[in-house]
């Protein structure tokens, strides 16, 4: 069984969703510092045939705060009207959009729970099953390194692979994981073209962007396309 672990973010790119795609059980991340300027609540979506940001505030936010601890803003006016006006013309949004309506209304406000229940809906919408869990609700060792919990946790779940993102390749050592019998893998996430309302195709936008203008068919395909090294 393969294991990854993964932050929260608020409608994330693909290569966050191809990690979960890769993955048997995904663990939320969300007893850990919370990082102001990141990307927890905030992504781009195409507006206009360029790269447009979004936000969904989140009151009282402080990296002294745990992720668990905080939650998102009520008012989501401004995020689901700027969503609607980029993708009212594209061909999945009748579809896509009430799902992502019905994600940033919903009455649980936690961080945790927002991008949880997101993630939930979007492999549904695409029956894909998938198994989540948060951190903040199971017992491991918090006391541990940053390496040492993540191995900790694999054991905890008997998985004999964890998989992390490319960007943890000079952080985390395969020996060391291999000491526990765990197979470490990164996974290098590719951003190939897909449909796209732009004169020139924009890689890395919210996975909002391509769920407005691939059939789920196509979205499963581009969630394969990555490679574990």
């Amino acid at each position: 069984m393969n294991l990854a672990v993964m932050q929260p973010y608020l409608f994330p790119y693909l290569g966050y969703f191809q990690l979960i795609y890769a993955s048997d059980l995904f663990i939320v991340y969300d007893d850990v510092s919370y990082i102001k300027q990141g990307y927890i609540n905030r992504n781009s979506i195409l507006m206009d045939g360029a790269a447009q940001r979004f936000t969904l505030p989140v009151p009282g936010a402080s990296s002294n705060k745990i992720i668990c601890q905080l939650k998102f803003s009520e008012d989501v006016r401004k995020v689901i009207k700027t969503i609607s006006q980029a993708y009212s013309r594209s061909p999945y949004y009748p579809v896509v959009f009430p799902m992502l309506r019905e994600i940033l209304e919903s009455e649980r406000r936690t961080i945790s729970d927002v991008c949880l229940n997101s993630f939930e809906s979007i492999f549904s919408y695409l029956d894909v099953d998938r198994k989540f869990i948060k951190s903040s609700e199971i017992e491991y060792d918090r006391s541990l390194s940053a390496q040492d919990r993540l191995i900790n946790m694999c054991k905890m779940h008997d998985a004999n692979g964890y998989i992390n993102t490319i960007g943890g390749l000079d952080l985390y050592s395969k020996a060391r994981f291999s000491e526990h019998r765990i197979n470490l893998m990164f996974l290098k996430a590719k951003l190939n073209k897909y449909r796209q309302n732009a004169t020139e195709f924009i890689p890395g936008l919210s996975i909002i962007d391509v769920l407005m203008n691939c059939s789920p068919d196509e979205v499963r395909s581009l969630l394969l396309d990555y490679d574990l090294v």
